[in-house]
């Protein structure tokens, strides 16, 4: 019985040493996109996903791909002035009275430009995303 929990942990631990580190099918793709990034840290964002988070001339972002490489979305942190005119006007139409506390710009391959922020009202706090024209999606 030792031996065999011996065993489950081991391949627990080794599984879990992968799991930080990205095939060079994924890692190519990520240096040729960002071939400046800084302090980069792997991690499974699924089962068919890696998510890279790293520093990029000093902004915070992440970028996720594929198992076979291919960018799916790079998200990157902006203050709540940067986001778009329409999509702060929404927010506030949505949300009346919450305040936008993080603010996030999603580049994806297949939903386009996207708006994320973090908002809170009292002790409530959401997450919602809208579209680059305002258009909310949750």
């Amino acid at each position: 019985m030792k031996k065999l929990i011996i065993y489950i942990f081991a391949l627990l631990w080794a599984s879990n040493l992968q799991a930080g580190t990205p095939p060079a099918s994924v890692q190519k793709p990520f240096m040729e996109k960002f071939p400046k990034a800084e302090k980069v840290s792997w991690g499974k964002e699924n089962e068919h996903e890696w998510e890279a988070e790293f520093q990029l001339n000093g902004i915070k972002m992440s970028a996720n791909y594929s198992d076979t490489g291919i960018w799916l979305e790079t998200e990157m942190a902006i203050s709540a002035t940067e986001l778009p005119q329409i999509v702060s006007t929404s927010i506030k139409k949505k949300y009346i009275g919450w305040q936008i506390t993080h603010a996030y710009k999603i580049e994806t391959a297949h939903k386009g430009l996207l708006y994320e922020a973090d908002i809170k009202s009292g002790m409530k706090k959401k997450e919602v995303l809208f579209q680059e024209d305002g258009t909310f999606i949750k």
